[in-house]
């Protein structure tokens, strides 16, 4: 299912890239989302002082939320992957809200953005238990308490690793496709501009909703690494 009309698509299309913008829409508005994040917190950053301005406030309080909300989930470890997991959910958050605008597609609807971002956790994961208590200790817990049930234990816990790169993919992909389809179908029969309100507040929501999750499963994946590290 695809957008009747996306307008980067055509923009591209203009200037002859269009196979690529027909092919890897996901892609180009995945770089709409980052560089409206990074123009975004440039433009506010210039305007950084000891009176905030109104968007210098929204950004502070977005900001100080997560962080405080990490601390109280993780400990004081969660600081040290703040910057990583608050990016992710201010980016999935953003990339779920751009399907809700006609002529946008939300990157997240798509399972190779969503894997790859299941992937960066999956990969940060391990790095938080190395950098804990470095490489031997961190993956010798792979292999169980007692040695002799590391042959036993170990399939069973890379399983368990790959398991969460599928579980937070599909989830975030299956949810924003439905939502997507949903929104697609009012579309064609209400119009762009008379699709009904409580759907598109629904839409907030829900991208709302897919974005905290995987947020959270991503911090609750680093507090374990640290935690099963230490105990063994």
């Amino acid at each position: 299912m695809e957008h009747p009309f996306l307008y980067f698509v055509f923009l591209l299309e203009l200037i002859g890239l269009g196979d690529f913008a027909n092919t890897y829409y996901h892609v180009l508005y995945t770089w709409v989302v980052m560089a409206f994040m990074i123009i975004a917190g440039a433009l506010c950053a210039r305007t950084i002082s000891m009176v905030p301005s109104m968007p210098q406030n929204v950004l502070e309080a977005v900001i100080s939320n997560i962080e405080e909300f990490m601390v109280q989930t993780t400990g004081e470890a969660g600081r040290f992957f703040f910057p990583l997991a608050g990016t992710l959910f201010l980016y999935i958050f953003i990339c779920n809200l751009v399907g809700l605008f006609p002529g946008f597609f939300p990157p997240t609807a798509k399972l190779p953005t969503t894997l790859g971002l299941a992937l960066i956790v999956f990969f940060y994961t391990h790095y938080v238990g190395v950098r804990t208590v470095g490489a031997k200790k961190y993956f010798k817990h792979f292999l169980g308490p007692i040695w002799w049930m590391g042959p036993l234990i170990a399939p069973l816990e890379i399983i368990g690793h790959f398991a969460r790169v599928l579980s937070l993919s599909f989830r975030l992909f299956g949810n924003m496709m439905g939502k997507e389809f949903v929104l697609f179908i009012l579309f064609m029969l209400a119009g762009a501009f008379f699709a009904p309100l409580p759907m598109m507040m629904l839409g907030v929501f829900v991208s709302l909703i897919q974005a905290f999750v995987f947020f959270l499963l991503s911090i609750l994946y680093f507090s374990l690494a640290m935690e099963d590290a230490d105990a063994h």
